[in-house]
């Protein structure tokens, strides 16, 4: 079994009225479903080619559990709200047509709107230093054995990845899905914020366009420029990341644009639940008020 196919499988129903079930393992926050697998199923559920994918979230998605899916079809593309079962929305995201590359796929760190950007970490830059991984995490848990098992690093200028490919990450039409991207540049994104501000957090607004079908091999680079996430002017909490996924050669595979929420006090227990599974300097350089 696929990945794609067991995003699939979790889809019960037809029409415009279904019910989602999230496989555990497709989580990222303990107890909650990794926001780029859910980006993945709506870009699975649109079918055809790669294009804009978005999804804005407005409470964590459980997993394991039946949760109604409403999709409409418009001149657009396609709309779809995840609710939460009492009638209230979890995720409402939206499928369109593809978009061009940006003339600059590795923005240089200015910000055009007078945001402040954020700092980078004294003395580390050119040395490379691990993120932290979990244990079940679709993104980065070792003994996952659905997920990628990517591995990022930092500099004092960027987070970035190389990943590999498994077969498992093939699509029907034996392409790379498109799960595999959006969940890689929403893990980037995480850790971008959690650099940023010292703080655990998550995800809230996923923009992720994919730009054409990948072939299932060749390894993916993401990557993405510290400086160049900043503060929304009217809630510092909320940091606006970029970030770019990469084929051999640097042709552009996918860009994103994703909120992260940081919450105080979050990286305290993200931080003592990761100690098992990191050495603790590896926390200490993201979260350094909780581990001194």
């Amino acid at each position: 079994m696929t990945v794609e196919s067991l995003l699939r499988n979790g889809v019960a129903g037809e029409g415009d009225a279904r019910t989602v079930t999230l496989d555990p393992r497709f989580g990222g926050l303990p107890d909650t479903a990794h926001g780029g697998s859910v980006l993945g199923l709506f870009a699975a559920l649109a079918g055809g080619p790669p294009g804009a994918v978005r999804g804005v979230y407005h409470r964590r998605v459980p997993l394991g559990v039946p949760l109604p899916l409403r999709i409409e079809r418009d001149d657009r593309g396609l709309a779809l709200r995840l609710g939460d079962g009492n009638g209230g929305s979890l995720v409402d995201g939206r499928v369109g047509p593809a978009t061009p590359p940006t003339a600059d796929a590795t923005p240089t760190g200015t910000t055009p709107d007078g945001a402040t950007p954020a700092a980078s970490a004294p003395g580390s830059s050119g040395e490379r230093h691990p993120l932290p991984v979990s244990y079940s995490c679709f993104a980065c848990g070792t003994r996952n054995d659905l997920g990628l098992h990517a591995r990022l690093q930092f500099d004092g200028d960027h987070v970035m990845a190389t990943w590999s490919p498994p077969p498992r990450f093939a699509a029907a039409d034996g392409t790379l899905a498109p799960v595999a991207l959006t969940t890689l540049l929403d893990e980037t994104a995480f850790w971008l914020g959690a650099l940023a501000t010292g703080e655990s957090g998550m995800t809230t607004e996923l923009a992720v366009s994919l730009h054409a079908p990948i072939p299932l091999g060749p390894p993916i680079t993401v990557r993405a420029v510290r400086a160049d996430a900043r503060p929304q002017a009217d809630d510092p909490r909320r940091w606006v990341t970029r970030m770019t996924a990469l084929l051999p050669g640097g042709r552009v595979a996918a860009e994103g644009e994703i909120t992260f929420v940081a919450i105080r006090g979050a990286a305290r227990r993200l931080a003592a639940g990761m100690l098992s599974m990191n050495d603790p300097e590896v926390l200490r350089r993201v979260f350094p008020a909780y581990l001194r």
